[in-house]
């Protein structure tokens, strides 16, 4: 059985892929994001809370998971949780 966690490292994945291709942002349907972990959609419920639990303020929920099309998320690019500076020189 897919886990919550499996989708979520999925979706990171996918959001990872869109930020290092220079993408804003990143449009993600549950029923696409289920199927591609190949189990077809019988983990939705465990693939909307994994796409909930990414949510950060500023990504916009087109659709809740409670429509019969199943959710969708437009998440903001780049992850804050990702960004990382670094700096060419060191402050004295």
């Amino acid at each position: 059985m897919v886990s919550t966690d499996h989708y979520r490292q999925e979706l990171r994945a996918q959001l990872a892929r869109a930020a290092t291709s220079g993408r804003i942002d990143l449009l993600v349907n549950s029923g696409e994001l289920c199927r591609s972990i190949a189990t077809g959609n019988s983990g939705s419920a465990s693939c909307c809370s994994a796409m909930e639990a990414e949510l950060m303020p500023g990504d916009t929920l087109l659709l809740d998971q409670t429509n019969g099309a199943g959710m969708t998320v437009r998440y903001l690019l780049p992850r804050t949780g990702d960004i990382q500076i670094s700096l060419p020189f060191q402050l004295h």
